[in-house]
């Protein structure tokens, strides 16, 4: 069978399949997805090992009455082809596409929108606890990942949903992988139970042998339940779900339709919270993706459908993740205190070269970004020199870490801020456009952003060499600019931005990835006879206040530019600073991110959207220049 997938408007249509139809409906399916994400990129790898899965799920359950809620949400494309949206597939995470992951607004079958790992099961427990106080009986089904499993929430909602013994069918899809392969305890457990005896018939073996057990007498009674204790632990999988109070079923093949709708089935019948365990091959039915060990696979841009090679832009710049990672491990080379800590992301955070020259000083802790910025604490309050990778929006996880554990003790840890700015096609999630504000108003931080990749090794050595706090350096998505490389990397004096263009009529304040656009304003501007001085304000936090004085003593318009947020942003910090002194700030003016959460689509066609662009700023001097000409005119 060749089904046209476009015509699904429905799951209910699976209901009726054979074994055999849905065999060739997931084979259809995998042909779809292959074929779609070799040109718009996306999560191929989740997405393939998890189609029977999701076909079994929209048999057994009744979406969208039942509640399906898919923990991070990249595994949500074979769910959308089922309730709907094949036709729109063309689009996926293209600008005013198909988002890449679950989505309200796109259709009644998205129930929780998700893009961060480990809430899918605090999600179901409150709608499940609503379910109940409602007086309904529908079920509540969250799909989770033995990765998203690591994360702490994950844990928090396990003890809750057990103690309250709330019915609820989780599905564990257990791969082995999240972004890189998983790490930790958790990890582990789970790789014994996927070689042990399916656990309902190792728990009537066991129970068999230990009734033949003899219980005479008080004390023998007592060993003998000691025993069955012992036995119980070392012979039975899933124990550890069991005493959380969880029905443990599994672990079942996740690819064996039969063997996923028995168990769906009985996992209805159960009274109570049940965790249903399944294997599946991530990536499967692509041979690239298959055999991917490291994570490659994931998510990924464009590729050949026929050898899997990637279709990449050709770029002479080295990239962000990469060149800060090498400058860090250029430094630990003579500097045996620098370590480095990543919450399951080496290989987007690149530090894969660390790991293996130094793997004694390099820690993956998995999807676990509280632990990680704490544990960073911990190792620089005992003298190391610990760089924490961390991507923008994961960092958002780990606020109260940074602001009560890190800053508040005023210990030595280099964030690296990764993917700062927005990011493209991974959309609202995603998008790195929060982290100044939320850090902003932490005391003892530093906050520094580079122009090009140039001054970012030079950053990186300011970081290390820094022995008064924390220090966060924020690098954005992509590559640099190509710029030559000093061969000998200085630290920049905290606090000292740079005047990168002399002018006496209007000034810009930016950094990072929009100097660029407020060079070309100031360039159109020229030629229309106004002189804009631009400045490179490198440092975002502590501001540099003898260049702000100069400033704002000149009199001269300001225009704040920031690829951030602008509610408690970089432009709020100039605008307190000349508040707080005095000045006149009727002629000054803040460009940036507005209040709003930003969706996918290129960076270029979001920030054309959103007026962060050089005509923007433009007219926004040319409106300064303007006014400060009038208020002139009323003086005089």
């Amino acid at each position: 069978m060749v089904m046209d997938l476009n015509t699904i408007s429905s799951p209910s249509f699976l209901k009726n399949l054979t074994k055999k139809q849905l065999q060739d409906l997931a084979e259809d399916i995998r042909k779809f997805l292959i074929e779609k994400c070799s040109i718009t990129g996306g999560h191929i790898g989740p997405n393939l090992g998890v189609v029977e899965l999701t076909i079994a799920l929209h048999r057994v359950f009744n979406s969208p009455e039942d509640k399906f809620l898919f923990d991070v949400g990249h595994q949500a494309y074979v769910h959308k082809i089922l309730t709907g949206r094949a036709d729109q597939f063309d689009t996926l995470r293209q600008y005013k596409g198909l988002c890449g992951f679950p989505k309200r607004n796109e259709s009644e079958h998205d129930v929780w929108e998700t893009g961060h790992s480990s809430t899918s099961l605090s999600g179901a427990m409150g709608m499940a606890a609503a379910r109940d106080v409602k007086g309904e009986k529908n079920f509540v089904v969250p799909i989770i990942g033995d990765g998203a499993l690591t994360g702490g929430m994950a844990f928090e909602a396990l003890n809750h949903i057990g103690h309250e013994k709330t019915n609820m069918t989780v599905i564990l899809n257990d791969n082995e992988m999240s972004i890189a392969p998983n790490v930790g305890a958790m990890h582990n457990m789970l790789t014994r139970m996927r070689s042990a005896t399916p656990y309902n018939r190792a728990k009537d073996d066991l129970e068999g042998l230990l009734k033949r057990i003899p219980a005479f007498g008080n004390r023998l009674a007592s060993t003998a339940e000691r025993v069955k204790d012992g036995l119980k632990y070392l012979v039975v999988p899933g124990m550890f779900f069991e005493e959380l109070g969880f029905t443990y079923l599994g672990p079942i093949n996740g690819h064996d339709f039969e063997a996923l709708e028995a168990t769906l089935n009985s996992a209805k019948k159960i009274e109570g919270p049940v965790l249903v365990h399944v294997v599946t091959k991530k990536g499967k039915g692509y041979s690239p993706a298959e055999n991917d060990t490291i994570g490659t696979w994931h998510g990924t841009g464009p590729y050949k459908m026929e050898t899997g090679d990637f279709v990449k832009s050709k770029v002479t710049a080295p990239g962000w993740s990469k060149l800060i990672a090498d400058s860090v491990s250029e430094i630990a080379r003579q500097d045996p205190r620098v370590v480095t800590i990543t919450p399951a992301m080496p290989v987007g955070s690149k530090l894969e070269g660390f790991a293996k020259e130094f793997p004694n000083r390099f820690f993956d802790v998995g999807i676990a970004e509280q632990h990680a910025t704490t544990m960073a604490a911990g190792m620089a309050a005992e003298g190391t020199k610990p760089f924490l990778a961390i991507y923008s929006t994961f960092l958002q996880r780990a606020y109260d870490q940074m602001l009560h554990d890190i800053c508040r003790q005023k210990l030595n840890v280099f964030v690296g801020i990764d993917r700062s700015g927005l990011v493209g096609a991974d959309g609202e999630t995603h998008q790195g456009v929060f982290d100044i504000n939320f850090l902003r108003s932490m005391p003892n931080i530093v906050i520094m952003m580079p122009k090009d990749e140039n001054e970012g090794q030079h950053m990186v050595k300011t970081a290390l060499d820094y022995d008064d706090g924390p220090i966060c350096l924020r690098y954005p998505r992509g590559n640099g600019l190509g710029v030559p490389m000093d061969e000998e990397m200085k630290a920049i004096p905290i606090g000292t931005w740079e005047v990168l263009q002399e002018g006496a009529d209007a000034t810009i304040l930016t950094f990072g990835t929009t100097i660029p656009l407020a060079k070309e304003a100031a360039k159109a501007l020229e030629e229309k006879g106004l002189k804009v001085e631009v400045v490179n304000a490198r440092f975002i936090k502590p501001l540099d206040e003898e260049m702000l004085h100069s400033i704002y003593q000149s009199k001269k318009p300001v225009l704040t530019i920031e690829e951030s947020m602008l509610q408690g942003g970089f432009g709020s910090a100039v605008l307190e600073f000349a508040n707080d002194h005095g000045y006149d700030t009727s002629c000054t003016d803040r460009l940036g991110i507005p209040d709003e959460f930003i969706e996918h689509g290129s960076v270029d066609l979001l920030m054309r959207d959103i007026d962060l662009t050089a005509e923007e700023a433009e007219k926004r001097i040319e409106k300064l220049v303007q006014k400060k000409t009038e208020q002139e005119g009323l003086e005089a």
